[in-house]
């Protein structure tokens, strides 16, 4: 066998999930090479809640924009705005947000290396082979490669092709299409403002999930997202932005992607390979949040995976599903159900919307939302909600 490089771990995919692994792990003094194709960017909203800029020590410089308020759109055109009391929920760009986390992780140590990931093999001695096409900065190229890792972790997106090659059940995934349009921000003569999320429901806009407009400072984020592949997305995009008073604003740029919405049930082979990201399927159900959830889980897949290396024990690798699950496993089941049941009609939209006036609804949504995790105390608000909650399935309260 030819002579090349051996890394402790080859990270595949340079976006939050897999930048934060690479940091991580070099951080902790493992020799890593962090694999990414660079140049795309995942449609994305872009919001980073409080937890987030704390856990993972994010710079004010990477921040666009300060949410300070959430508008609700109810079918009807209802709305229903929701302030963020004492904080503000933060907006980055995720081209220059993920660049900067993929340099970070070269500052710990991690070698970053541009290209596109083909299969991985295994020498004589068991250990993996990643072969992957080499890439310039212009996307030219396209020399193979090949390199040694004791452990891969695939954050290659949801749909990854380290999962489909290498991790059983990887094809049992379910999946929002996303799109946007980044257009630059209105000066004024629309109903727009740079401190205020738009999220909509409306079955014109998404059958089974929602529209939004989210400002990005001197841009915005305009799109929607649906399980359904026969539904326009980008009619629907289209139709958005005219409600909106956004139609005439300048189109910088258009993306659309697949959005994993439940995790995938094995996240490991069972030998050398991790998902973390996307990857792994970890985006919350109903909001489609996951930039905070792929770094939390890329930095489980560092501490796993240095435990892996040190031990050589490949059962270790099963507790990164393990550990995820028990921290956000509960809300990723009521997000869930919260989908399949608010966003099935129109109907249930308008009322769906209708709940989120409710004072309770607002505080405990929020505080779960800004730091990640359910609220338990405030017990009586939980119980009113519940009430409040039946009354709106069974009819009885206003819209």
């Amino acid at each position: 066998m030819d002579e090349i490089d051996t890394y402790d771990a080859v990270v595949i995919g340079g976006g939050p999930a897999g930048a934060t692994a690479a940091h991580e792990l070099a951080q902790a003094g493992r020799s890593v090479l962090l694999l990414d194709r660079e140049g795309r960017i995942k449609p994305c909203g872009g919001a980073i809640p409080p937890r987030l800029i704390r856990d993972f020590d994010i710079p004010d410089s990477l921040l666009v924009a300060r949410i300070r308020c959430a508008r609700m759109v109810a079918p009807s055109d209802a709305r229903v705005d929701i302030p963020i009391e004492g904080g503000f929920v933060g907006m980055v760009d995720r081209g220059p947000f993920d660049e900067w986390l993929r340099e970070r992780a070269a500052m710990a140590g991690a070698v970053r290396a541009r290209g596109s990931f083909e299969a991985i093999e295994r020498g004589a001695d068991g250990v993996a082979v990643v072969r992957y096409s080499a890439r310039d900065r212009h996307g030219e190229g396209g020399a193979p490669m090949r390199v040694r890792a004791r452990l891969v972790i695939g954050a290659d997106g949801a749909r990854s092709e380290v999962a489909r090659q290498e991790v059983p059940r990887s094809d049992e995934g379910k999946f929002v299409f996303a799109y946007h349009e980044i257009v630059r921000a209105p000066q004024g003569g629309a109903d727009y403002e740079g401190t205020r999320c738009d999220v909509v429901y409306n079955g014109e806009f998404s059958p089974d999930f929602y529209g939004w407009v989210f400002p990005h400072g001197d841009t915005a984020s305009i799109g929607t997202g649906s399980a359904d592949k026969g539904f326009s997305l980008r009619s629907a995009t289209a139709a958005l932005r005219s409600a909106s008073g956004l139609d005439r604003c300048e189109t910088l740029r258009r993306e659309g992607a697949p959005i994993p919405l439940k995790p995938l049930p094995r996240w490991d082979n069972g030998r050398d390979v991790l998902l973390a990201g996307d990857a792994a399927g970890v985006v919350a159900p109903a909001s489609g949040e996951g930039i905070y959830y792929a770094m939390y889980g890329g930095r489980i897949a560092a501490e796993v995976g240095q435990a892996f290396l040190a031990s050589g024990d490949a059962r270790v690798l099963q507790t990164a599903r393990k550990r995820f699950m028990k921290a956000h496993g509960k809300v990723f089941f009521v997000l869930g159900i919260m989908q399949r049941f608010w966003y099935s009609s129109d109907k249930r939209r308008e009322r769906f919307v209708s709940i989120c006036r409710d004072r309770d609804v607002q505080q405990l949504t929020f505080e779960a939302y800004m730091n990640k995790e359910l609220v338990r105390r405030k017990p009586m608000a939980h119980v009113r909600i519940f009430f409040k909650d039946v009354a709106h399935l069974l009819g009885l309260a206003r819209v």
